[in-house]
């Protein structure tokens, strides 16, 4: 592992510090700062001519800056004759525009992409993307990860995986990765009709499968944003008749006026990783907070050593 070194952005530094602990690696040093105009300035602070460099760089909000900053630490790192540069984006933003659905719109994870490998990446390692298919958008490797394993192993841990269980899908894109859950935690399977009336409105109309009268509802979904679809979706499922409401997704947008729909909503419990650092006044008494860093950190290390990253989920990647 000596030629191994990890790098943080300043976007989610304390899961950095997380990974390099898991790994007993001590965290590269670099410095990052803005100049007044609000430019972003870099230095590598130490030697990686030759070595095998892995930038940990979610593009979380404030999205623009984060990824200019991932931009500039690629092309830092290519500049310093480093042998392979890794970008870990534990949330990759721009993804919901992954194809043109209308006229005059771009494909704006492509492009994304594009600046990346363009940077200097030579490949790519993050966690459950909004759209799995962006993986092709890269001309580079990317290994993608998914937080099921984790988000299944807390229920688990709390009992949750019987027949008293109904894993939910909270809307009809989501019912592959609520397979993926029901197969792993056992109950039935239910899906919501979402209609989606503009890019921030929808309407939960029926449910699908159940029964829900009863159950205890486990919903999944790979992130939440401005928190309307779920909360929406845990309305009618309460309506239903189920006996408690449990939410999980991997990445805690969480934008606008989330945190009060969530909390409002009737959800027991929350559950999210920490691909995303989160506010303090951004978190709930019904928030649970999981680590993803040992399977990154795993995962970085199965890289470097050119062995198999699908292993890790034992040679079976989870349904997303």
């Amino acid at each position: 592992m000596r030629e191994l070194k990890i790098f943080s952005g300043r976007a989610n530094p304390a899961l950095s510090r997380k990974i390099c602990d898991f790994l007993n690696l001590r965290l590269g040093e670099i410095t990052l700062q803005d100049f007044p105009d609000g430019e972003i300035a870099c230095k590598i602070d130490e030697d990686i001519r030759g070595r095998d460099v892995f930038l940990i760089q979610p593009t979380c909000p404030p999205v623009n800056k984060n990824l200019m900053e991932l931009l500039i630490m690629i092309d830092s790192c290519m500049r310093a004759s480093a042998q392979r540069i890794t970008a870990v984006i534990p949330y990759f933003g721009y993804a919901r525009q992954d194809r043109k659905d209308e006229g005059r719109v771009p494909i704006t994870a492509k492009l994304v992409a594009n600046l990346i490998t363009r940077a200097g990446a030579n490949r790519a390692l993050t966690m459950d993307m909004h759209a799995p298919q962006i993986q092709g958008f890269f001309d580079v490797p990317v290994d993608h990860l998914y937080g099921a394993p984790v988000l299944n192993s807390h229920f688990m841990d709390m009992g949750l995986c019987s027949d008293d269980v109904v894993v939910v899908s909270p809307d009809e894109g989501s019912i592959k990765r609520a397979l993926g859950h029901s197969k792993r935690l056992g109950g039935t399977l239910a899906i919501v009709d979402k209609r989606r009336s503009s890019a921030t409105h929808t309407r939960q109309e029926n449910i699908i499968g159940g029964p829900i009268e009863g159950k205890i509802a486990l919903m999944f979904d790979d992130m939440i944003s401005t928190a309307g679809s779920i909360c929406g979706a845990a309305e009618a499922v309460h309506r239903a008749g189920a006996k408690e409401i449990y939410v999980a997704a991997t990445h805690g947008v969480l934008s606008g006026k989330a945190v009060e729909k969530l909390d409002a909503a009737p959800i027991k419990g929350l559950v999210l990783t920490d691909t995303i650092p989160l506010d303090p006044e951004k978190l709930l008494k019904k928030m649970t907070i999981l680590t993803v860093a040992p399977l990154l950190g795993e995962a970085i290390k199965r890289i470097h050593q050119d062995e198999s990253v699908s292993e890790i989920f034992g040679g079976e990647t989870p349904a997303p």
